[in-house]
């Protein structure tokens, strides 16, 4: 007989018993995570805090729509691919000015339309745009990334959609439209897959090792 794969719901149980509520994502405003979204693409989160830092108390939507290409491109150098990053705030920063650079009129807007909007930005896919509407605008959408897919794959979900919206769509069918959950549960993925689901996995200590096929497969 074949072992039933867990549902997402039964996965975060066991990841929330183990993490609790992670608080992320670490940020004084909206508009830090908007930036952190961008800056963290290709680099670890240790360079975009460096990035972030070299604001000083400088970081707005109005300091970075200011000053020019070359300042901007300087102070974000630590995260990497500083040339079109720098493009890429300027360009998310000129999409939220279309809303006053407040959180309360982005929210009055539909969630699938201001998803769509914000995927025309040059530079956001959509686990950026994801991480931006869940995280700095607290809107219910699921954030995947490589963490997630390889979570899955290793718990059986052998026939995982090949493309992010299909990934997406297993999260959110599975799970209550919860704010609060969705930024939690991906904060234990990332954190599981940093200290466990690693791509070489480390299984012992793992909370989810007596759900995981791929350690069941290990130990047989």
């Amino acid at each position: 007989m074949a072992v039933q794969r867990p549902t997402v719901a039964e996965i975060y149980n066991k990841l929330s018993s183990r993490y609790g509520n992670l608080n992320w994502w670490p940020a004084r405003s909206a508009y830090e995570v908007m930036v952190g979204a961008v800056l963290t693409q290709n680099t670890n989160w240790s360079n975009v805090e460096k990035a972030i830092a070299n604001f000083k108390e400088e970081l707005s939507p109005e300091y970075i729509e200011n000053i020019s290409l070359d300042e901007l491109k300087d102070i974000i150098r630590p995260a990497g691919f500083f040339n079109q990053k720098a493009v890429y705030l300027k360009e998310i920063t000129r999409w939220y000015k279309q809303y006053n650079y407040s959180v309360a009129q982005v929210r009055e807007k539909d969630l699938a339309f201001l998803r769509k909007e914000i995927l025309q930005v040059r530079g956001v896919g959509r686990e950026t745009a994801d991480s931006i509407l869940l995280y700095a605008f607290g809107l219910p959408t699921f954030v995947i990334d490589k963490y997630t897919c390889r979570l899955l794959e290793r718990l059986g979900y052998i026939d995982l959609p090949n493309h992010y919206e299909g990934v997406k769509k297993i999260f959110e069918d599975g799970l209550p439209q919860d704010v609060a959950l969705f930024n939690n549960y991906h904060a234990c993925i990332v954190i599981n897959a940093k200290e466990y689901c690693k791509a070489k996995p480390a299984c012992v200590g793992c909370p989810l090792a007596e759900i995981c096929l791929y350690r069941k497969s290990e130990v047989v």
